[in-house]
């Protein structure tokens, strides 16, 4: 019960990281806010969760959905303990110059505008509270890119930086912030990220690359998001911490 008594908002959570990591906050004693575009999917896990959790439909591109999902948090529950800043989004796998325009600012809309909407909301609730914990899900590829995915390597690296710069600036008011970097993982987004098919053989390719010898699974992030958002970790803020098998070594 490392997160008894703290509420928490997870986005991108009606699937693959984020579902692990809500489903181990409500295990560790927390009530979660399920924020996802894909409500039915939200709405699914909640529900698997029961009382412990809530869906909330949020586009976190939209301004006005994050203020929404924000203050839904804080009349349900009274107070946001823990942000984690995960919902997502690539293109795929190809050189940077077929990346058309719109596919771009979609990119940097998800991965880091979200962020931006996200800490214009809720820094003013930890504020008052003293006290609060945001967690961005960025991305080995932020640390070390390779190619074919160049402009979600740019937005993951730019959540990296962020969330450093947010942790020097939140620090002197209580509020932690720190960056967990995943390798490639089984999720929804694995054939985009690949750039071909899921086979056993093109799965080979990349998993050479990776010292521990396998993809990132959902709850190698959930722990580390769980061990971050805990008081176990309430001296560790501006954290780029990989959890990628050695991936970045």
């Amino acid at each position: 019960m490392r997160l008894k008594g703290k509420v928490a908002i997870v986005t991108g959570a009606a699937s693959g990281f984020g579902a692990a990591i809500a489903r181990t906050f409500v295990k560790n004693g927390a009530k979660v806010v399920i924020a996802d575009i894909n409500a039915a999917g939200a709405n699914d896990v909640s529900t698997e969760l029961t009382e412990n959790a809530v869906a909330f439909a949020c586009d976190v591109s939209s301004k006005s959905d994050v203020d929404e999902l924000v203050a839904y948090a804080v009349g349900k529950f009274n107070r946001i303990d823990v942000v984690v800043n995960n919902a997502a989004i690539t293109h795929r796998n190809q050189p940077m110059l077929d990346v058309d325009e719109s596919t771009f600012d979609k990119i940097f809309a998800v991965n880091v505008k979200s962020i931006y909407l996200m800490t214009q909301a809720v820094v003013p609730v930890m504020r008052k509270q003293a006290t609060g914990v945001i967690l961005n899900v960025g991305s080995v590829a932020g640390i070390r890119p390779r190619p074919g995915l160049t402009w979600y390597n740019a937005s993951k690296g730019a959540v990296n930086t962020l969330s450093k710069s947010m942790a020097a600036e939140l620090g002197p008011e209580g509020i932690r912030v720190n960056a967990i970097c995943p390798v490639l993982g089984v999720t929804g987004l694995l054939e985009a990220f690949m750039g071909l098919p899921d086979t056993p053989e093109n799965r080979a390719k990349f998993l050479s690359s990776i010292p521990l010898g396998r993809l990132a699974e959902s709850q190698d992030v959930a722990n580390t998001a769980l061990f971050l958002a805990s008081d176990e970790a309430a001296f560790i803020t501006g954290v780029e911490l990989p959890v990628d098998g050695g991936r970045s070594v």
